[in-house]
Formats: structure tokens, sequence, C-alpha cells
């Protein structure tokens, strides 16, 4: 097994721990693998939950698994949530995140698997994802999709497909 494998292991692991905590203390607003402080806040009980999760080996083995109340989505920021939907929403940025949920890669290497022709395209591309937080610099000229955000990413893939009527 690999440090790599082990670290995200490891993550994992903790996080199912973190929510396990916050599901005992009760929080009914957000409850998932690698949450973070801050939810939406009370809302009224009733309004459902959405959940998603995922166990995928693509460049690390990675489980996530999320339940967030269905109101307090509603109440989400939208300038974040824009953001991200908005960085997705190129085929070029698209191509770049499918090739890194396989694995790091360099620049040349995104360059290549996505058929952009000029590393000015790339780039851009890339500098629109990284501010969307989707993706991030794992050294100089090498890029990575942080594992707490694989199955996330592959869940909007999916459900922008079914919204597409493309799984039906």
């Amino acid at each position: 097994m690999s440090d790599g494998d082990v670290n995200d292991e490891y993550e994992a692991r903790l996080a199912d721990l973190e929510r396990r905590v916050r599901i005992l203390e009760g929080d009914a607003t957000r409850r998932g693998a690698g949450d973070g402080p801050g939810g939406a806040g009370p809302v009224a009980a009733g309004t459902g939950f959405v959940t998603y999760g995922g166990a995928v080996s693509l460049h690390g083995n990675v489980r996530w698994n999320i339940e967030y109340d269905a109101g307090a989505s509603l109440a989400l920021d939208p300038v974040p949530v824009a953001a991200v939907l908005d960085a997705l929403g190129n085929p070029a940025r698209l191509a770049i995140v499918r090739t890194l949920l396989r694995g790091p890669a360099t620049a040349t290497e995104l360059q290549e698997a996505t058929d952009l022709t000029s590393t000015g395209r790339l780039y851009h591309h890339l500098r629109a994802l990284s501010a969307a937080r989707v993706v991030e610099q794992e050294s100089r000229n090498r890029y990575r999709i942080a594992p707490e955000k694989v199955v996330p990413l592959l869940v909007l893939t999916v459900a922008a497909a079914d919204v597409g009527e493309q799984l039906r």
C-alpha cells in the first residue's frame, strides 16, 4: 500500500468519525464525510434531505458520504455554488477535470489529453478551475483534484447528465 493510499484511507476514516460525532451531537443541517464548520444554520423541520456518496479508486481510494437538509440547501451562498458550476460548464474545463479525476497530471499531459492547442488556453482554464477551488496546483507544473473533491465532482457530472436526460 502506497503512502497516498494510507493517507486517503486515514482521511476517509477520520472524516467518517467526524461525521458520526456530528450526528451524535445532533447537527441536523449537514452530516457527511469531510464537512467543514459553519453549516447553513437551523431550518424548519420536515423539508427532507439530499444525500450522495461513493467509494472510488481512481487516484487513490476515496470514500465520501454526505447528507444535507433540503431546505438549508436552498439557503446556501449562491456565489461559490455558481462559480463551481460555471467552471465546470465549459467542455474544455470538464475535459481537464475528467483527466485529473484519473490522477495528477502536468500541464503538458493536460494539454495532450484535452486537445487544447495552446498553453495559454490551458492556463486560462486552469485559472478558472483553481479560482472555483475545483483544481489545485500540486507543484510548479503539476495539477490535481483533492481527494475529498473526487466523489462530489463525479456526482456533479452524473447529476448534470441526469438533468440533461442522458441517463434515461
